[in-house]
């Protein structure tokens, strides 16, 4: 075995620069080695400790891996490791995401139910090749002898989002009360491919199903209750409009709702109100067509309103104006305000406060159908 020298510890190296070409560094033959006289590498200093002892070792060194014969790459990375750690501090100290934005990147799509507990499922309307159903909650003890009344919930969205599996807590409620909860679908957007109008054209369907089908449910068909959120309240106000609906083949109920519950509701559709001209294609004459206030009937029937001033979403406003013109034409119309809440004022995104205002949204509607006879007074 032939004599290896110590393993050089310290390599002379000079730059070479050959008419503009990339730096390059030199490694002298060590004594007495059969190695090369000269090794020109691309590399990092550590790696010609390796090139020295292949050279004195009599081993051919292996080939300069191409990325390295550019000082240009070896720049890149250089600049990239100092840059690192800065992004690094960047990300640590970006500003978080507010809870609506959190919330919004987290919710998952949503699903058209075809089941939900405690129900029954009825397909009350196909359109082309979508099955929209209703979901019935029958309170203990009934009877399809029975002519209870019926509470139907529609959920909100923005006629973009949504589905039957929220406002079926509603339809339970209810159905704690002796009343038949109900919680139809309806064609948004984000499921549907669906319009404002189709919305509209929906609910105002789900009501005549059940009005048609009133022996079948147990339920007094002059006994309606339609009530909604948001959205939900703009297409549950809709039911109780007796002209043609904004879309096509879009007749009213042959019975009108007794009640409406609106919960932030969606009133006014025009550019004082949610969203305006924009949510209906730029187009003002839809918008116009499927706003509340312009298009309602003078008698309307006793209505109960819950809004909150801090609305962002939905103009408080709104349905402060939508209560004056209700009052004007006769109409019992009460608004409960909730000071300082936003949008969804009674959901747990508001801790303490909105489950406050939940119970008495609760409240305050017990109170209000039983005024009607809607809903027997609760045993102390």
């Amino acid at each position: 075995m032939k004599n290896i020298p110590p393993l050089l510890t310290r390599i002379p190296q000079r730059a070479v620069a050959e008419n503009g070409r990339d730096s390059a560094l030199r490694c002298p033959r060590p004594r007495g080695a059969g190695g090369i006289n000269a090794a020109r590498v691309h590399a990092p200093p550590h790696s010609l400790r390796r090139l020295a002892l292949r050279s004195a070792t009599g081993t051919a060194p292996r080939a300069i891996p191409t990325p390295f014969r550019n000082s240009g790459f070896i720049l890149t990375l250089a600049l990239f490791a100092i840059a690192l750690p800065a992004l690094r501090v960047c990300a640590e100290i970006a500003p978080p995401k507010s809870p609506a934005a959190a919330a919004a990147a987290e919710r998952k799509p949503d699903v058209t139910p075809v089941s939900l507990p405690g129900s029954e499922a009825f397909v009350f309307r196909t359109v082309g090749t979508n099955q929209l159903r209703l979901f019935v909650v029958k309170p203990a003890g009934w009877a399809p002898s029975d002519r209870r009344p019926v509470f139907v919930s529609f959920f909100g969205g923005g006629w973009v989002s949504g589905s039957p599996a929220s406002s079926i807590r509603w339809a339970n409620w209810a159905a704690t009360h002796g009343l038949v909860g109900i919680a139809p679908d309806y064609r948004t957007r984000s499921r549907f491919n669906g319009t404002p109008e189709d919305c509209v054209s929906d609910a105002r369907a789900a009501v005549r199903w059940v009005e048609e089908h009133a022996n079948e449910l147990g339920i007094d068909p002059k006994k309606i209750i339609a009530q909604g959120g948001s959205a939900g309240g703009h297409v549950a106000a809709w039911t109780a409009i007796s002209s043609d609906g904004p879309g096509k083949n879009d007749p009213a109920p042959k019975i009108l709702p007794a009640a409406l519950v609106l919960l932030n509701p969606v009133t006014d559709t025009k550019d004082s109100g949610y969203g305006g001209s924009k949510r209906f294609g730029n187009d003002s004459a839809r918008a116009l067509a499927c706003s509340v206030p312009d298009q309602m009937p003078r008698q309307m029937p006793p209505t109960l309103v819950f809004h909150a001033t801090g609305d962002t979403t939905v103009p408080y406003s709104n349905s402060v104006a939508f209560q004056e013109k209700m009052k004007s034409s006769g109409n019992r119309c009460e608004l409960v305000t909730f000071e300082g809440l936003g949008h969804s004022y009674n959901s747990s995104k508001f801790g303490d406060a909105g489950k406050a205002a939940d119970k008495k949204t609760r409240e305050e509607a017990i109170l209000f159908l039983v005024s009607l006879g809607l809903m027997e007074k609760e045993a102390k």
